[in-house]
């Protein structure tokens, strides 16, 4: 999939999607943007419709087709699992028959690490149960590079178009709504800042272990300014790019719901909204959902994926602060192209527009050539300087419009990091109690299996991201290169063109 056009920021605004804290929990934001002091369930929740369109439409192909069959799942039988844990068994000695012991794996005392609250620890110690639809499975499959998100087989990209002004209560209430086309339905729908709002809060619960991107900030005074709007629509944009190429958001119902459901229906769009509110595969259950590669070569070796993930983690740091430099050093040298560099070329075009102003008191009739071709020559000058000030938002802006995106997933991955560094350390813990003759054999084992799970998905997520961070930075990078190239250009053509007018003189 292609990246979404570029875009551009004042050079001032830094990054426009401010990471959430580390460690902490989505909170929904609250402040006055887009009217969240609305009731979620009153007459107007879906942006209304600027003219008439059908109030329903095809739904999503693969939806269509899943199976309504459900199937209970759960963690605390433990069944032997030595077809897939034989890498386990060859390191534990189990305990002889008469040592059997009630032992359990510790529990983690601390209620507020990501670990507990994501529901990994519940899962791994065997506590997960719900019932799974066909529709709720996700498959991690073994690909060159190692464990991967199995592709979307009806890939789709969205556009964020138009974004126009709206009322309600009689004009009392105003409201930006972004007009959304879905390339696999074709069909337009209108959402607010809100609903985005709505849908990341729901994804960002649901997925423990997968980066949902984060949203453009939020802006309570100014929110109807061009700027801002224009700003934001390019935030969306990326935002939707990020969330239409991730194999799992893509397909999850939630975010189908957003893109399809019509903007004048608002029975369906409530009864979609409390479905997905009422979803039980989040916390400790969402992991139940994960499908891993089975049979011979596919169990993992836990120190190889302790130091993929530890090698991740130092890369993700880097990037961090690499992005932060990148980012403080692009602001400043638009900040200079835009007021000094403009400034220092229209005062050199003003120095040569004097020199031919005192050249004219001359009054010889041959020199007034070389008068009009030094004034030119000011002229040129002083247009190189509107260009240098024109040129961050074609070239610096966008580079910073996606690292602040990628800020925003950065900020995201030391709690996954987090809830993948628990399983491990309950995995070790168990594997201690074994040789000690405190736990079975089997338990630790499917605790061990539990750990494989979310390892499987972590190195998935790991793998998607470097895959979209090569095709964005790839396509970013040649952008801003080729709009260096066009701006010296014209430096070089403004240039010649005053060359020239000396030709006659």
């Amino acid at each position: 999939a292609a990246a979404p056009e570029p875009f551009s920021l004042t050079p001032a605004a830094g990054y426009p999607f401010p990471p959430a804290p580390y460690g902490g929990p989505y909170q929904p934001s609250q402040g006055s943007d887009d009217d969240w002091d609305d009731e979620w369930d009153e007459s107007s929740t879906v942006a209304d419709e600027p003219g008439a369109l059908g109030s329903s439409y095809p739904d999503y192909e693969v939806a269509s087709s899943r199976a309504s069959g459900c199937y209970h799942l759960s963690t605390r039988s433990e069944p032997s699992l030595s077809s897939r844990g034989g890498h386990l068994a060859g390191h534990l000695h189990p305990p002889g028959s008469g040592t059997k012991s009630s032992a359990t794996v510790s529990r983690n005392l601390n209620r507020f690490s990501t670990f507990v609250k994501s529901g990994g620890e519940a899962f791994v110690l065997g506590e997960a149960s719900g019932f799974m639809k066909d529709g709720d499975k996700l498959c991690v499959v073994l690909g060159p590079q190692g464990p991967e998100w199995q592709e979307n087989p009806y890939p789709f990209q969205c556009s964020i178009e138009d974004p126009t002004k709206q009322t309600k209560f009689k004009g009392m209430k105003s409201y930006i709504a972004y007009k959304l086309v879905p390339s696999h339905t074709g069909q337009q729908v209108h959402r607010r800042y809100k609903h985005f709002d709505w849908l990341y809060g729901r994804l960002a619960e649901k997925f423990p272990v997968i980066s949902v991107p984060h949203l453009p900030e939020k802006q309570a005074t100014g929110r109807f300014e061009e700027d801002f709007i224009s700003k934001r629509r390019k935030g969306l944009a990326w935002w939707m790019d990020h969330m239409c190429s991730h194999p799992v958001l893509a397909q999850c119902d939630a975010f189908q719901h957003f893109l399809t459901c019509s903007s004048t229906d608002e029975k369906a769009w409530k009864q979609g909204k409390r479905k997905a509110e009422k979803d039980e595969m989040v916390g400790a259950n969402f992991f139940l959902t994960i499908s891993v590669p089975t049979g011979p070569g596919a169990s993992l070796d836990l120190q190889e994926v302790e130091s993929q993930v530890d090698g991740f983690k130092a890369f993700t740091k880097k990037m961090d602060e690499s992005a932060l430099q990148l980012n403080h050093t692009a602001n400043e040298f638009a900040r200079k192209q835009v007021t000094g560099f403009k400034k220092e070329y229209q005062k050199v075009g003003h120095s040569f527009k004097c020199l031919s102003q005192a050249f004219e008191l001359d009054q010889q009739a041959f020199s007034a050539g070389l008068n009009q071709a030094i004034a030119f020559t000011a002229e040129a000058y002083d247009a190189i300087g509107d260009l240098f000030a024109d040129q961050p938002r074609q070239d610096l802006d966008p580079v910073m419009d996606l690292l602040a995106l990628y800020q925003g997933h950065l900020a995201n991955f030391p709690d996954i990091i987090h809830v993948q560094k628990g399983a491990l350390t309950k995995v070790k813990e168990s594997k201690r109690h074994v040789e000690e003759g405190k736990m079975e054999l089997q338990k630790a084992e499917g605790i061990q299996e539990r750990c494989n799970i979310i390892s499987f998905a972590t190195l998935a997520e790991m793998n998607h991201f470097h895959k979209i961070r090569l095709r964005d930075f790839k396509s970013q990078m040649q952008h801003f290169l080729q709009q260096q190239i066009l701006f010296f250009q014209k430096v070089t053509q403004k240039l010649e063109e005053a060359l020239h007018r000396y030709d006659s003189v």
